[in-house]
């Protein structure tokens, strides 16, 4: 601690400590007690509380004084369990403090108890506090277990969570003192407040129990989230007795919780596997509605250790929903593939189509919950792809009104018709399927419901976004498995029509679908800029152009798209058309980044020029020097800071490559050109003529932190790569340093009006050594408020904040 914090900290123990004084500020409260906690973890708290007695006065008067007002008794239980998490200062004050702030006479025994925010504390002191064995012996002495099981039904979900959490750490840390388990395996012998807190959980296990039920349950499934693991099978032995008689209930309560627990011990690696919780899992499951299981299926599903039978059982719960959609048609492909669980009969369909909410939300869960199985190594074998690929695309079809044949479909096609939400979650299902393509005529299926939705007019720009990710997730089938004559029948198929949408999107009157289309045309053109067919689609569907032309659009989030797409398009060679006369879009780029009103296409144009600039064949390989000129000075007359950032990033990698290019080390560049740099003047001349200094320099004080961070950094690796002259300028030859440095310090100290002007290498690596960069950079790194933030700002606002009652009425501010 600081000597001024020290010395302002016995005055606010008195302030705190005065309950005649208006509460104070909750958020100063918090930060108080951040910095307490961070001064226990860098040492000793005894030597704090001996240094510091306020300390303990301001928690003696808390515990015996008067009632305090509450934000200040609840920080007084917090700073207790902060300092006392120490074993040495918890001997200190267990003699007296502690018990008469948490025993029975403190304050569970105060009116203050009322306040969730003081029950709270209470807790929160205590699971500070509960680090060390001698802690156990305290809440045994204290009964804490029986009052934290009965916070359990209170009525503050903040005080049931803290009161859970605490009682599961209780239990840990309980079994992690004692050791491994002593005795049979099974049946050890268990530290005796471990004990009775197992013994009333499992009291509360009992079908009858049930307001107490859901609160054991979430107890346990914690518990053995944080089990030591030599217990957890003793654990699992002790509760297996009341979770069969829980199950052998009619009805099964709270199945949701039980599940969970029994998906907590699942994953736990140290239960015995022939005590394993799969049967009850299984009996779980088979008792569970569709629209109720399906969470349940999803966890089992994700136990790589899982018995195959029960992984059928469950994938087939997860199948329902999708079964009863392809019962509706004439055709259901695959269904001899699913596991017996999946065909739910007439009751599940009854239950599918009860309501057009009932049939959208039970479609939609089974649909999310199926996109997360194709990426896991252990997903359900064998993998019913032809049915899984034909039940999206009749879900797709309905949306869109397609009416089929029965009864049964009519019913489901007038609850899913035009119905955004179930469209996005079959969207994105059919993008997570896209890794196996599955038999050829149902890819072609897939690809034409993927066209009718870019094309529907209904289509909202939110489904017109997914269809078109859907659309790039299945055509690169082409780069997996590479045709010799390029894109394969699907693609070759697909890609033209796909793009003459693209086009008529490219033209719509929403700006959402304008910008969802040059997303599509920027992400397609980097999958097949090297394919010839697709350059070939790509000309004739005429989209270039229109994507050119959207760079003047009135809505700039579309002219950023637009830049982003028509860099793609320039450096993948794609920009090039016979009837082209514009040529290179890089002037326009140019023009706009002067002249732009809104700083989004700005961003975007520094990041097109940084992209070109790392390609060594885009459209600045060949002279880069003039048009980086103009951009570095437009970034450095830019009002938005993001822009100035993005400059600074073109700056950096046009140094790195410079510096990479003559021969000088530098850590970007993976082998440099020549074997013997030459002198490091020469190695800044390319930087000089771009005039990237006259603004990199500026930049570094810049008010901005995240570009004047920026800038100290780019300097950092030039003087890191680079030396003195050798050899000092003849005199009329440079500008004196002493000039520049002068310059610079204008504008530290606001000038920045004032022009640099030229520099040359010399000067430049003159300015180098001169500024003290390191200093600059420690000094970037705090925040801009990191005074305002200090401990001894707050000790002063709050000591402030109580003496201005009565006295300055006036706000300064």
């Amino acid at each position: 601690m600081d000597p001024e914090s020290s010395r302002l900290l016995p005055a606010l123990c008195a302030v705190l400590a005065d309950p005649r004084l208006p509460e104070p500020d909750d958020t100063c409260l918090e930060k108080l007690l951040d910095w307490f906690r961070s001064l226990a973890a860098a040492g000793p708290s005894l030597r704090l509380l001996q240094e510091h007695p306020c300390l303990v006065e301001l928690l003696r008067r808390s515990a015996e004084g008067p009632e305090p007002s509450r934000p200040v008794f609840a920080f007084s239980l917090r700073l207790a369990g902060v300092l006392s998490a120490q074993e040495s200062c918890f001997h200190l004050l267990q003699a007296k403090l502690l018990p008469l702030l948490f025993g029975e006479q403190g304050a569970p025994g105060r009116e203050a108890w009322m306040a969730p925010t003081v029950r709270s504390a209470w807790i929160q002191g205590l699971h500070s506090l509960a680090q060390h064995p001698g802690a156990l012996g305290f809440l045994a002495d204290l009964g804490a277990v029986d009052r934290l099981l009965t916070l359990q039904g209170d009525p503050s979900l903040f005080v049931v969570t803290a009161a859970g959490q605490l009682l599961v750490h209780v239990l840990g840390l309980a079994l992690h003192n004692c050791g491994p388990p002593c005795g049979p395996p099974l049946d050890p012998q268990w530290p005796l407040l471990a004990s009775s807190l197992l013994a009333q959980l499992e009291e509360a296990l009992q079908p009858a129990s049930t307001p107490q039920l859901l609160q054991a349950l979430g107890v346990l499934t914690n518990a053995f989230t944080s089990c030591p693991a030599p217990w957890a099978p003793a654990l699992w032995g002790r509760l297996r007795p009341a979770m069969t008689c829980l199950l052998e209930g009619q009805p099964l309560q709270a199945p949701h919780a039980l599940g969970d627990l029994l998906l907590a011990v699942a994953r736990s690696p140290e239960v015995v596997v022939d005590l394993g919780p799969w049967e009850m899992l299984a009996l779980v499951l088979g008792r569970l509605e569709p629209s109720q299981g399906g969470q349940l299926a999803l966890g089992v599903l994700q136990l790589p250790e899982c018995p195959q039978a029960l992984r059928a059982q469950a994938f087939g719960v997860l199948l329902q929903p999708l079964t009863c959609v392809l019962s509706t048609s004439t055709d259901a492909p695959g269904l001899q593939e699913l596991p017996p669980s999946a065909v739910g009969g007439s009751a599940s369909l009854d239950l599918l189509l009860a309501s057009r909410s009932a049939c959208v939300g039970l479609l939609c869960c089974a649909l999310a919950r199926l996109a997360l199985l194709p990426p896991l190594p252990w997903r359900p074998s064998p993998w019913p792809q032809a049915f899984l690929l034909g039940a999206v695309v009749a879900v797709l079809r309905s949306c869109n009104g397609h009416v089929p044949i029965s009864a049964a479909g009519g019913r489901l096609c007038a609850a899913l018709v035009g119905c955004e939400r179930v469209q996005r979650a079959a969207l994105d299902l059919l993008g997570a399927l896209a890794q196996d393509a599955g038999p050829p005529e149902l890819v072609l299926e897939v690809c034409g419901v993927l066209l009718e939705h870019v094309d529907s007019p209904d289509s909202s720009p939110t489904v017109l976004k997914k269809a078109f990710q859907a659309s790039l997730t299945w055509l690169p089938h082409a780069d997996k498995k590479p045709h010799p004559c390029g894109l394969q029948v699907p693609a070759q198929l697909f890609l033209p029509e796909l793009l003459q949408v693209l086009r008529k999107r490219l033209c719509s009157p929403s700006w959402e679908v304008r910008d969802s289309g040059l997303e599509f045309l920027t992400q397609a053109a980097s999958l097949w800029a090297g394919q010839a067919d697709f350059r070939q689609m790509l000309q004739a569907s005429e989209v270039p152009p229109l994507a050119r032309q959207l760079l003047r659009d009135p809505e700039s989030y579309v002219r950023a798209s637009a830049v982003i797409a028509v860099g793609q398009l320039s450096s993948g060679g794609l920009w090039a058309h016979p009837g082209d006369q514009q040529g290179s879009p890089l002037e326009g780029l140019l023009d706009m980044l002067d002249t732009d009103p809104d700083a989004f296409p700005r961003r975007a144009i520094l990041q097109v020029l940084t992209a070109w600039l790392r390609d060594t064949h885009g459209p600045l390989a060949a002279h880069p020097e003039p048009l980086l000129a103009r951009a570095f000075q437009a970034a450095g007359r830019d009002p938005d800071w993001e822009v100035r950032a993005r400059g600074l990033e073109l700056a950096r990698e046009f140094l790195v490559q410079t510096l990479g290019r003559i021969g000088v080390p530098c850590p970007y560049v993976p082998t440099p050109l020549l074997d013997t740099p030459p002198a490091d003047t020469q190695a800044l001349h390319p930087a000089c003529r771009t005039r990237l200094f006259e603004f990199v320099f500026p930049a570094l004080f810049d008010y901005d932190r995240p570009v004047a961070r920026a800038a100290c950094e780019l300097l950092l690796l030039l003087r890191a790569q680079t030396t003195t002259c050798a050899t000092p300028p003849q005199a009329g030859d440079t500008p004196d340093p002493a000039t520049v440095e002068a310059a610079l310090h204008c504008w530290r100290t606001g000038e920045a009006g004032r022009p640099l002007g030229e520099l040359v290498p010399q000067a430049v690596l003159a300015v180098l050594q001169a500024l003290d960069l390191d200093d600059l950079r420690g000094t970037l790194a705090d925040g801009s408020d990191h005074a305002e933030k200090s401990p001894l700002s707050l000790l002063q606002d709050m000591l402030a904040a109580a003496g201005a009652q009565g006295h300055n009425q006036v706000d300064c501010y």
